[in-house]
């Protein structure tokens, strides 16, 4: 029986593991995570990760031939093929500091895989790492080999919270990289197969290891690229008096460019678009492509001036001051059906708006309380360090209240901020929250999800994002 361990319990081995435990009956799948919470909720009916299907993928495997443990050194070592699924986190000090990624505990993990081997390995990337990893990985597992191969393969997800399971049942394609020699080959092989017993083999990508690791980053950057053009996009059309959903209809129903990521909201978000694209400035940099690194730099700044130029649309309307006044924050994941809260635009909207001295009272339906306190009292990059290193109970940012009711939120609210596009949210009784808010009551939609005609209808002045602007919003101009 061929066995397969997966170093980190996040959002990527979880749900990757999971669903191979589930596809190959024939494999014993072991997570470990040094994090005892973390591998405790995995094995309660409570997981650690709200992502839809997930529950009965694991429900359905665990006790038969999916396990999560602590013992990591004891799975590892009794593991033919061993995942590697830790944080890269953005170095915060040093070289390359606030782009480049830090290693730490990817070396510290190959580290320890040489110190418990036994048994030849093959070591799989699965964490989103840069270029050039698999080479330093493969350098630190060779000179503590102890006469023991290993072979380095990479093999980047593409998941998409939300749609994790999906994607992992019928992904677009499976990429894995490896070294052109005999063993490298064979090992590719090796992890081929496992994925072979239910993804289509003209579905699988076999590469070298460099390619497979810069497609990953590659695959972030141009998504996100879409994003930023689109918001960019989106500015103009609210100065013109464009609809920035008309626009993008019309752009995406070019074969070429298709209709995917062309829709304009307050900024992108998650563990990794930021991250991968930072990464790839400091690689460009370092291999001296300053143009390119600029060229990419550019994404990001477009993400940020988006999101600073919607709070600086909501006090704006607001006779220029949120100071004492109450906003209705509605969501805070930085995407729909999920509770990752990772890089979320939210935690850069709700700091813009408790700048200014705002009141916020918060409603997401899967992010508890904890990690929103958490995530505005936390520094920039520290969310992705592991949850041991950060602050155990978050400061209480007093300014802010967190509600488990979208109707609580708006009550007696001066403005409602739409952050998040659940679909609750297209739903709710606009009417009873009008009658409830201070007047004149406003709506800014930063995610396009609501009818804003029919909302003017009841009354409220409404902002969406890249539509053309309510009369009062025109005489009241946000500076940029």
């Amino acid at each position: 029986m061929v066995k397969i361990c997966c170093i980190g319990a996040g959002y990527v081995g979880g749900p990757t593991m999971a669903v191979i435990a589930l596809k190959c009956p024939d494999v014993q799948v072991a997570v470990v995570d040094i994090s005892v919470p973390r591998i405790t909720a995995w094995n309660s009916d409570q997981l650690p990760i709200y992502e839809p299907g997930l529950d009965d993928v694991v429900k359905q495997c665990r006790g038969k031939n999916l396990f999560f443990s602590t013992d990591v050194e004891k799975h590892v070592c009794e593991a033919d093929i061993v995942f590697v699924s830790v944080n890269t986190p953005t170095k915060t000090r040093g070289l390359g500091a606030g782009k480049a990624a830090d290693l730490t505990y990817w070396e510290s993990a190959a580290r320890m895989i040489a110190d418990v081997s036994k048994s030849d390995k093959i070591v799989v990337e699965k964490s989103t790492v840069p270029v050039k990893t698999a080479e330093a990985i493969e350098k630190i597992l060779t000179h503590n080999s102890k006469g023991i191969n290993f072979q380095i393969l990479s093999n980047p997800e593409f998941l998409a919270e939300g749609t994790a399971i999906q994607d992992l049942f019928k992904p677009d394609r499976v990429l894995i990289g490896g070294r052109e020699t005999p063993g490298g080959q064979k090992a590719i092989k090796t992890l081929k197969d496992v994925y072979a017993h239910w993804v289509p083999e003209e579905n699988i990508i076999t590469t070298n290891l460099w390619s497979a690791e810069l497609s990953k980053l590659a695959a972030n950057a141009f998504l996100a690229q879409r994003i930023s053009s689109v918001n960019a996009m989106s500015a103009l059309c609210e100065a013109t008096g464009a609809n920035v959903s008309q626009v993008a209809y019309a752009v995406g129903k070019d074969t070429r460019i298709g209709p995917k990521f062309l829709n304009a909201s307050v900024g992108f978000g998650g563990s990794c678009f930021q991250k991968d694209i930072l990464n790839l400035v400091y690689i460009c940099e370092c291999n001296g492509l300053p143009e390119v690194a600029e060229y990419w730099k550019q994404v990001i700044k477009i993400n940020d001036y988006q999101k600073t130029r919607f709070v600086n649309r909501v006090v704006a309307s607001m006779f220029n001051t949120v100071s004492n006044k109450k906003i209705a924050i509605l969501g805070f994941a930085f995407k729909k059906d999920t509770g990752d809260t990772r890089e979320t635009p939210a935690i850069d909207v709700c700091k813009g708006l408790l700048g200014d001295k705002a009141l916020l009272s918060i409603y997401d339906p899967q992010v508890t309380e904890d990690q929103i306190q958490r995530d505005l009292s936390m520094k920039k990059f520290d969310w992705d360090h592991p949850l041991h290193l950060q602050p155990m109970s978050p400061t209480t940012v007093k300014q802010v209240g967190v509600v488990w009711d979208a109707y609580e939120a708006t009550k007696d609210a001066h403005g409602i901020c739409i952050l998040t596009e659940w679909d609750e949210f297209k739903n709710l009784d606009f009417q009873r929250i009008y009658d409830n808010m201070q007047k004149p009551a406003f709506v800014f939609d930063g995610r396009n999800v609501v009818d804003s005609e029919k909302l003017r209808q009841i009354g409220f002045i409404v902002y969406s994002i890249g539509k053309p602007l309510d009369a009062w919003l025109k005489d009241m101009p946000a500076l940029v």
